[in-house]
């Protein structure tokens, strides 16, 4: 064992000096600390989501079912962890929230860049998301480089391909097609309908908590709060393969 692989401890693999220093409340009321935790882990997720997508892109494109299905598994699973952390925030009453929100000053979950980024990859196509942050910043330009890039499902249409489909036609044809054969791209078709549904729990849960504990006020940061969150419900990210459940 050279001295470098021998100085090597669990504290500095996982930078754990860095990472548990990075929770600074700005007051000394006792719940803030669970708010900070909660969201530092939610952009930790967010992380590895974006990961385990661009990695996913990657095996749809090359036709690669097995690697596609079980990365697609391991996202449901962190999305299940992801709407499990709400009950934990949920355990947070109105009144201890209020006790520091006024510190949180012009802080709202509405700035994450990776959220942005995550739903640009999963298909959102609109520059609202990105043109409140500055010209020139790494976040815009994150998240507007996501936006030029083929979605998920612009990836899934390319495994469909490497897989003999015709993907230039009707895309309810394509997918009954695809359901019919009752084969792996089926598979990987109902996993892609198990994250759109995951991602709609964690948008319905997320404007509950909202709404439990601000009710409609506006939201920090200027957003309008749950009014903004509501109007991002009942949206899939893939209408496509809920439409084609009328034919099957």
């Amino acid at each position: 064992m050279t001295d470098e692989h021998a100085s090597l401890t669990y504290t500095s693999y996982l930078a754990l000096d860095e990472v548990l220093a990075a929770q600074r409340p700005r007051s000394a009321e006792h719940d803030e600390m669970l708010f900070i935790v909660i969201h530092q882990v939610y952009e930790l997720w967010f992380k590895q989501m974006l990961h385990e997508l661009a990695y996913l892109q990657d095996k749809l494109t090359a036709g690669d079912t097995p690697h596609a299905i079980r990365t697609l598994r391991r996202v449901l699973t962190i999305l299940k962890v992801v709407v499990a952390q709400i009950d934990v925030l949920e355990t947070m009453t109105p009144t201890q929230f209020t006790s520091f929100r006024t510190r949180l000053d012009a802080a709202s979950g509405f700035q994450s860049a990776q959220f942005r980024e995550l739903e640009a990859l999963l298909g959102r196509r609109d520059r609202g998301a990105f043109e409140h942050y500055p010209e020139g910043s790494a976040a815009r330009e994150r998240i507007a480089a996501a936006m030029a890039r083929p979605s998920l499902y612009d990836s899934f249409l390319a495994y469909l391909s490497a897989h003999g489909y015709e993907v230039t036609g009707d895309q309810r044809k394509l997918l009954l097609s695809v359901y019919a054969d009752d084969a792996g791209p089926a598979t990987v078709a109902e996993h892609l309908v198990d994250l759109d549904e995951g991602v709609q729990e964690w948008r319905y849960r997320h404007v509950k908590m909202v709404e439990r504990t601000i009710g409609d006020k506006a939201g920090t940061g200027g957003s309008s709060g749950a009014k903004y969150l509501r109007g991002t419900l009942f949206k899939p990210l893939f209408p496509e393969l809920w439409a084609v459940r009328a034919d099957l």
